[in-house]
Parts: structure tokens; C-alpha cells; sequence
């Protein structure tokens, strides 16, 4: 984006490192130029995974970052799934002191997701991993949603303050957060630049309708707009869709009798999964006697989160509590958290093959307990595995959804004789129509728009459909 400021000396350019062209490691950067002084404000560092996490020789990639950041002001955070959050350490890491501004809820969540990785990438001990996570903490600011908040970008600049009546100075910017409908405290970023255009990342944006969170809201100015195009070449099922379609698979695999494996991102995905099915027993929709199993400590976590900020809940969903219902925390859920007792229930199922539905992490199979519940089940045709996100090319779960009749699980061969469902309607991304509305929302600014975070397809469908309608 090349715009310049006539009256404060100011060019601004984006960069990108990570996340430009594919769905992984989103990672951009607003750089400012002024007055031969250069500032950047970064948004997002995650990790990348599937094939992202590989270069062109087919190695994995370094975790460091290959960036400098000695010119950084800022680090925003648009939600807390780890492709946009994951390499924060490694930035730290590097001596990136500044803060961090994201959410409250986001704020809450971004340690839950963090010590995972921390753990299994790292090898940190409890301790060692906390102190990682304080530091963490102790960098992050809080902004609530639709309340404009100063970056500073020079040691002059007034420190971080509060006001829907601010003005931008050469001195600094301004950011406000507003909800971007993904998972719980996730956010599309506006950034006021000196010359009063604004930026807009969209990090990832929600579909409509859904029953748990509130839809994104276009912004009303947007001179530059960096939007993402994960689904950018397809039409999500509806949730009237996707209910009806998780009751069918849920019917006929008490039928034959076996277990439902859903692989489910703990922060977002499982908690749209949880919601309907409590809708479905409620309802009297399948047997209310059948046990939902969420194995997932950092799901459970997360859950918790989602009850406490009721408050960003949708209409539909806060209807709910005030009914008496407990759409997140109903009777039938049944939590696991020792490793002992997940170990004992994968055997158990193994052995009985008795009906039930299974919740767990990592929603692309690329780790996680859901791993040992497949190289258990898989084999079995009574086994019932439903796909509700999207699947990144080099991991298991795409294998899956491409029908694979074999797969590797812990350097292990193992045969597919499962049954394998995709459901794009539990899809946290908004889909081609979704991401077109949000544009279209947009009354103001010159909207330049830079499509990132999808694959080629989807990106290249999406930028011939936005060139078209801004014709």
C-alpha cells in the first residue's frame, strides 16, 4: 500500500511474513516511514502448519524469526488460534519488549493456547513454561471492543490512552478493535493512520448465522483492506444444514453401532459442536443417554472461557441460559484429564466398539489426543469421523478427507475403514458470500484491497470476484 501523508511526511508500506500465500503463519506488518525514521506495527505471528511449516527443499522450517523487530512499536493480536499466535514466543524470544494488544478475551486465552506448544515444541517443564507465559502476560493490553486507543510511535508520544474522540497526530496512530465473529475474543483490526485513511485487517473473519457469536460487522471506512480468503472459492452449508446433517450421521452411527470422532480446534470449533448437540438432546433430536465425550484439557479450558464471557455470546445463545439451558455445560458432556483416564476410554472403545461421540483435539488430526482415538478406530467400519473445518494440504486430516484407504499415525501404517465426513457449515471462516457482504459493507475509503491467508485457488477466485464488483 503505498499512501502518503501531504501534511505529516508519512509513507506506509505492508509487508508480509507469513500468511500472504497460504492459510498458516499469518504474520503481517504496517511499516510507517517518517520523516526517515522508520516504525512498524505488527499484526499477528503465528506458527505455520501442513505444508506451510515446510520449505521449498521439504524441510521443516525454523521457528525463529528471520524478520528484524528493533523498529516495532506494537504487536496486535486478532485472535488466539496458534497459525496466528504461535511463534510469539520466538518473538520474545528475540528481544521484542513492546506490548501486545488484543482483547480481554483474547487475553485470558492466549496463555491457554500457548502452553501446549510450549511444552510439546520447546520441552519447557511447568515452570519454566510459566515464567515464559508471565512475561507474556505482563506485555499484553487489554483494548475492549469499538474504543479507538493510541500507539505511540515515538518515546515522546503520549503513553496509551482512551478516547472515542481522538485525533491522529504524526506522533502516533490509532487501533480499535471490533468483533470479527471467528472464535471467542477474536477481532478485525482498524488502524488510523496520520493522515486519517484507515487500515483494516481482517484476521479471520465468522460466517453468519451462527448461534454462538454475534456476525461480524462491516467497518465503515476502509482505504486499504487486507482481508482473508481461506474459503474464498466456496459456499458454507447453512446451520439449518450442518444441524440436520450432524443428526443423520449421529442417527446411522447408532445404528451400526461405533464410535463419532469429531477432531475440533479447542478454541472455537468445539464449542459451535457442543452447542448443537445440546440443542439435538434438548430437542429430543437423538438419544439423550448417549455419552459426549470432550477429551481435550486445553478444550475444557477454553469452554470455561466461553461461560465466563457470556456477555459476546449471540441473542440465540444468551436466550438459552436465561431458558435455564446450559448450552456449553449440560448433563450428558463428559470431561477427560488425565492422560490415564483418555488412555483407559481409547481401550475401552477399541474393545466394545460402543456408541458415542468423541470431541477432541487438534482439529486437523496433526497432534493432539484425537491421534489415539484414530490409530484405534479407524479400522473399524462401525467408526464414524466427521471433518468440521478446514483441512491444511501435508496433514492427517486432509489424508482423510481425501478418502486415503490408508494412513500414518505415529511412523505406524494404519487402515481407513472408516466412514469420513466433511462439514463445511461448522467452519469458524466466513465463506465466498460472507467475506464478498463484509466488503461490500464497507461506504467509505478507497478500499484497496490485498487478499491473504488462503491457498491459491481460493485467493485468485476471490480477487477476480472483488475486482469485478468494484468496477
Amino acid at each position: 500500500m503505498p499512501t502518503q501523508s501531504q501534511n505529516s511526511n508519512i509513507d506506509i508500506t505492508l509487508k508480509h511474513h507469513g500468511g500472504k500465500l497460504g492459510v498458516t503463519g499469518s504474520c503481517h506488518e504496517l511499516r510507517i516511514h517518517r520523516n526517515g525514521t522508520k516504525h512498524g506495527i505488527l499484526i499477528d505471528c503465528g506458527l505455520f502448519q501442513g505444508k506451510d511449516a515446510k520449505d521449498k527443499n521439504g524441510n521443516d522450517k525454523k521457528l525463529d524469526i528471520e524478520f528484524p523487530i528493533s523498529h516495532l512499536k506494537a504487536l496486535i493480536l486478532t485472535h488466539t488460534h496458534i497459525d496466528h499466535i504461535g511463534r510469539l514466543p520466538w518473538l520474545l524470544a528475540k528481544g521484542f519488549k513492546q506490548p501486545i494488544y488484543c482483547t480481554p478475551a483474547t487475553a485470558e486465552l492466549v496463555p491457554l493456547m500457548l502452553d501446549d506448544g510450549l511444552k510439546l515444541q520447546l520441552g519447557l517443564n511447568k515452570g519454566q513454561r510459566e515464567r515464559v507465559l508471565e512475561l507474556i502476560r505482563k506485555q499484553i493490553k487489554p483494548i475492549p471492543y469499538n474504543q479507538w486507543h493510541r500507539i505511540p510511535l515515538s518515546s515522546r508520544s503520549s503513553s496509551l490512552r482512551s478516547s472515542s474522540s481522538l485525533k491522529t497526530s504524526p506522533s502516533y496512530l490509532l487501533l480499535r478493535f471490533q468483533p470479527a465473529g471467528h472464535i471467542l475474543g477474536s477481532a478485525y483490526v482498524e488502524i488510523k493512520l496520520p493522515n486519517n485513511e484507515i487500515v483494516v485487517f481482517s484476521g479471520d473473519l465468522g460466517p453468519s448465522n451462527t448461534p454462538l457469536l454475534p456476525d461480524p460487522i462491516s467497518p465503515k471506512r476502509a482505504d486499504l483492506l487486507v482481508i482473508e480468503s481461506t474459503y474464498g472459492n466456496k459456499i458454507h452449508d447453512s446451520v439449518e444444514t450442518r444441524a440436520k446433517r450432524l443428526q443423520q450421521i449421529i442417527e446411522r452411527s447408532l445404528q451400526d453401532g461405533g464410535a463419532i470422532i469429531i477432531p475440533a480446534f479447542s478454541v472455537g470449533r468445539t464449542q459451535e459442536l457442543l452447542f448443537d448437540i445440546e440443542h439435538l438432546i434438548h430437542h429430543n433430536k437423538i438419544d439423550s443417554k448417549i455419552p459426549i465425550i470432550l477429551d481435550s484439557p486445553l478444550a475444557n479450558k477454553v469452554t470455561k472461557q466461553y461461560r465466563r464471557f457470556k456477555k459476546l455470546w449471540s441473542k440465540e445463545a444468551k436466550t438459552k441460559l436465561n431458558n435455564q439451558r446450559h448450552p456449553l455445560n449440560f448433563e450428558q458432556c463428559i470431561t477427560i484429564e488425565s492422560h490415564k483416564e483418555h488412555i483407559q476410554v481409547v481401550n475401552r472403545l477399541k474393545s466394545t466398539a460402543e456408541p458415542c461421540i468423541i470431541v477432541a483435539a487438534s482439529g486437523m488430526c496433526a497432534g493432539g489426543r484425537v491421534m489415539n482415538y484414530l490409530e484405534a478406530l479407524l479400522p473399524d467400519k462401525r467408526t464414524d469421523i466427521i471433518l468440521a473445518g478446514y483441512q491444511a494440504h501435508g496433514t492427517l486430516g486432509r489424508d482423510l478427507q481425501c478418502q486415503k484407504s490408508r494412513v500414518w499415525i505415529d511412523n505406524q501404517s494404519v487402515e481407513v475403514n472408516a466412514q469420513i465426513h466433511t462439514m463445511s457449515g461448522y467452519s469458524a471462516h466466513a465463506d465466498q458470500a460472507d467475506l464478498i457482504k463484509f466488503v461490500e459493507g464497507i461506504e467509505e475509503g478507497r478500499k484497496e484491497i490485498v487478499v491473504v491467508h488462503g491457498e491459491r485457488e481460493a485467493r485468485e477466485v476471490l480477487e477476480k470476484i472483488l475486482d469485478a464488483t468494484s468496477c
